[in-house]
C-alpha cells in the first residue's frame, strides 16, 4: 500500500472487520491492511483479545499512537 489511509478510513475499516457478518478471507485482507497502516505491531489483538471491550475509535487510537519501547 502506496499511501497511508486517514483515521477515519481506518476507523470505517475496523468497523467492518467487527462486523460478525465479513467472510473469513476478507477479514483477513482487511486485517492486512490494517496492519500495513498502523505502527501497532499486532493490531488484530486489540480486535478480538482486548479484554477492555474497546470501540473502533479507541482501536485505531491506540495503533496509530503506539510506539516501541527503547532498549536499554
Amino acid at each position: 500500500m502506496n499511501s497511508k489511509m486517514t483515521k477515519d478510513e481506518l476507523i470505517k475499516l475496523v468497523e467492518q472487520i467487527c462486523d460478525p457478518k465479513l467472510p473469513d478471507e476478507l477479514g483477513s485482507k482487511y486485517i492486512d491492511i490494517l496492519k500495513a497502516n498502523v505502527p501497532h505491531p499486532a493490531p488484530s489483538d486489540l480486535i478480538f483479545w482486548d479484554f477492555r471491550d474497546l470501540t473502533p475509535e479507541e482501536i485505531v487510537e491506540i495503533a496509530l499512537n503506539y510506539k516501541e519501547k527503547e532498549e536499554k
